[in-house]
């Protein structure tokens, strides 16, 4: 019996109250009081602003406004009709997302309970759905803050989280909620992802699990041994059930392989071989000629003779990862951070994403713009920030068929975090609903702890290796219910030898003092592999007049509507404040003075942002191997702001974003610093194949060639093309291009100290990118 689906989204009743005080105890009271339209997937507060009970939250600072109704309550009510259960049949809600303490009333009876917004869950209903066919389904949340409230008492003194985030610590929803340095103070609550009525017969395929145990090559010939783990749920095992596996290479409709095997138990695992195999690759390294990984569609069937008793359908990239990794890196010892897909090391390039919308409700709208940017700017891997929700499904889906690999971070950051056995339990829970969920994605490569929690143990003067969490609850999960992946216990993970001084991470964060993006800090870090790395940049124009008022625009000193959208909540003396000055500061580093009018101060932050990000992405692949990936923040905004975002939040692109686009490139020409009174002009060369072309270098302003001729780059190597004098205090733009394989590709290379001259270098570079 096929799963049948019935949709509960759409128009839903919604009610709020005070919760201290709240004249509603039972779903039978809520006629008595005013009824509000809302939307399902959406949160309460989106219904406010639809019934014009709240301002668009997004505009000036009305995003201030929201702070009084995180102390109510909500109730949400729908009826539906659905007949009776038939024999042998199971009726089961699914909530796939809640936020956040909830309890479910079907007909006025309770009948469950949860208090977690990042995982979907499910009640079997069968025997309330079993009389009558109208029904009345009641969902009633109750204030994070106020449920925060009532479990203070557990608190411990060795807890910690950022400012504003103390009451985050036991509820589990998205951590950057409370208020972030990359996003607004937004503690939602409702129904943010689909709710559903599965009619479910007596027989499922609960689990379904492929690896690719190893590759095998001879000559073009490629083939793979699979290992299938599976899991029925059925009572049928007497009457002689037997699995076919089938697997099907994009949208061809025959099988290009097939598997038939008895089925003894309702678990089991089973190996086999496809021969003429086609391989999942991460972007730049495809097969000449592809544009999106190689992907399989496979259907696992339980069977009765010919009968079809249930089935289920997974993606399958048939690819081997590695990650090559040392706790530390020293000068002497230098350590080891690198992913290989098939056996082939990879330089990965990409960012972080970070949440898309403040509401999650509107995340999955924005999925295929978003990823989009990410296929289009040429990044083949996104790490998923820990301060974030875990994303659905359809993000997986994209980042299979873009080839992007996906570091997902369990959604624990910036926090010392309880240490109970009863949190431990609810995080194991959470874990391994989310572990199950993405496993089968071939876009998965890494399961991360946390976002910086280590740092808050050291930063205590404590030790990171006695948090539980991840060294013991989280990598218990992650090593059991998918081994084939590696666990990193916290980004940046403090292993015993750097709390001990040994080394440092070979894996980090490189945030520092922000200043010039060619000082010491960025020039001489010795990170093998960089998570994160940013620099600010302004919005356009556009953008600025769509989230605040004409009388806001300009200054930008002591401007309390810049200052909100930095983002701080607690206004000029609240903890990210500073980064408007920041953002002001950056600029004056590389020109020398901070622009007295709007446009030219967009114009100057925007291309400081876009030679910072240029440079940063252009170091890591010039020390390649040395440095085996770099991860920029970030890609997109979440909300309208002012931050390191390439991208803001109504997807207008910020100058940087063009640069990005050309400097992750697989084939990309670069200038090395200044050495020795020369620059060194090298071709990288990130694929799989080896590139054959022709180049130039000149000089923008004289007309100057300094370099012309054919190159050949060997497959994922560097090599250099020629030593171009440069004196180190002279300040020039080198242009180059080149053509190989019927590409063409540009670059620039800003060349001497700062300050610059903003209107000659705008007049020189801009028409280089057609702006």
């Amino acid at each position: 019996m096929k799963k049948q689906i019935l949709s509960l989204d759409g128009a839903w009743e919604l009610f709020h109250f005070p919760q201290r005080g709240s004249p509603v105890q039972t779903p039978d009271q809520l006629d008595d009081h005013l009824v509000l339209p809302a939307v399902v997937p959406g949160e309460a507060q989106l219904d406010l602003v639809r019934a014009k009970v709240l301002p668009e939250p997004y505009e000036d600072q009305n995003i201030r406004a929201l702070r009084p109704y995180e102390f109510h309550e909500w109730w949400y009510r729908r009826r539906f009709a659905c007949p009776p259960p038939r024999e042998g049949e199971r009726l089961v809600l699914r909530f796939a997302g809640v936020d956040c303490r909830a309890d479910y009333y079907l007909d006025g009876v309770l009948f469950g309970q949860s208090d977690n917004a990042l995982i979907e869950h499910e009640f079997d209903v069968t025997a309330r759905l079993a009389v009558g066919e109208e029904h009345t389904l009641v969902v009633h949340i109750h204030s994070p803050v106020e449920t925060a409230m009532e479990r203070a008492g557990e608190a411990e003194p060795t807890e910690r989280a950022l400012e504003g985030g103390y009451e985050g610590l036991r509820l589990r929803r998205a951590p950057s909620s409370y208020g972030w340095d990359i996003l607004c103070r937004c503690v939602t609550a409702g129904l943010w992802r689909s709710v559903t009525l599965e009619r479910r017969g007596p027989h499922r395929a609960a689990q379904m699990y492929l690896t690719t145990r190893h590759i095998s090559r001879s000559g073009e010939q490629v083939s793979a041994r699979l290992r299938l783990h599976y899991v029925f749920e059925t009572d049928a095992l007497a009457d002689g059930l037997s699995l076919r596996l089938e697997g099907f290479f994009g949208g061809e409709e025959d099988p290009a392989f097939t598997l038939d095997r008895p089925v003894w138990f309702v678990a089991g695992a089973e190996e086999f071989d496809v021969p003429d195999a086609r391989l999942w690759w991460p972007a730049g390294y495809f097969e000449e000629g592809q544009d999106e990984a190689a992907l399989y569609r496979v259907r696992l069937t339980l069977r009765r003779g010919a009968e079809v008793l249930c089935e289920r359908w997974e993606p399958l990239g048939i690819r081997t990862l590695r990650l090559e990794r040392t706790d530390v890196t020293t000068p002497q010892q230098p350590g080891n951070f690198c992913f290989s897909v098939n056996g082939t090391p990879i330089l990965c390039k990409g960012s972080n994403w970070v949440p898309l919308d403040a509401f999650h409700s509107r995340d999955a709208a924005r999925y295929d713009r978003a990823l989009a940017l990410f296929r289009e700017s040429g990044c083949n891997m996104v790490r998923c920030w820990g301060g974030n929700v875990y994303e659905d499904t359809a993000f997986y889906d994209l980042c299979d068929r873009y080839g992007i690999l996906v570091w997902q971070d369990f959604s624990f950051a910036c926090a010392r975090y309880p240490r109970q056995e009863t949190f431990y339990e609810d995080c194991r829970r959470e874990a391994r609903r989310v572990i199950l969920k993405f496993r089968q994605h071939p876009s998965l490569a890494l399961w991360s702890g946390d976002n910086e929690c280590d740092c808050m143990y050291t930063g205590m003067g404590s030790d990171p290796n006695r948090n539980l969490l991840t060294r013991e609850v989280l990598r218990r999960e992650a090593e059991g219910l998918d081994g084939e992946r590696p666990y990193l216990p916290s980004s940046p993970y403090l292993s015993p030898d750097v709390i001990a001084g040994k080394g440092k991470p070979s894996e980090d964060h490189l945030w520092g003092p922000r200043d010039y993006y060619k000082g010491p800090f960025y020039l001489n870090a010795d990170a093998r592999f960089v998570s994160e790395m940013g620099y600010h940049g302004c919005p356009d124009r556009a953008s600025l007049e769509e989230f605040l008022p004409p009388e806001a625009l300009w200054p930008w000193r002591d401007n309390p509507a810049w200052i909100t959208h930095a983002s701080d909540f607690l206004g000029a003396d609240g903890p990210y404040a500073y980064r408007v000055e920041l953002m002001a500061k950056q600029i004056g580093e590389l020109f020398g003075a901070v622009p007295e009018e709007l446009d030219s101060f967009i114009l100057a932050s925007q291309l400081t942002q876009a030679e910072a990000k240029k440079f940063f992405i252009e170091t890591a692949r010039l020390r390649k191997w040395e440095r085996a990936g770099i991860l920029w923040w970030n890609m997109l905004d979440g909300w309208p702001q002012f931050s390191d975002a390439v991208v803001d939040w109504y997807f207008r692109k910020k100058l940087a974003y063009d640069f990005i686009c050309r400097v992750q490139r697989p084939l990309c020409l670069m200038m090395t610093e200044p050495a020795d009174w020369h620059c060194q002009l090298v071709a990288g060369n990130d694929s799989r194949r080896e590139r054959a072309g022709h180049g130039r270098c000149w000089d923008a302003e004289s007309g100057e060639t300094l370099w012309e001729g054919d190159f050949r780059v060997p497959a994922n190597e560097n090599i250099t093309l020629a030593r171009i004098p440069v004196r180190a205090s002279a300040q020039r733009l080198l242009l180059i291009e080149w053509e190989a394989g019927g590409e063409a590709g540009r670059n620039h290379y800003l060349a001497g100290p700062p300050p610059f001259d903003l209107r000659r270098i705008a007049a020189l570079l801009l028409p280089w990118f057609g702006r």
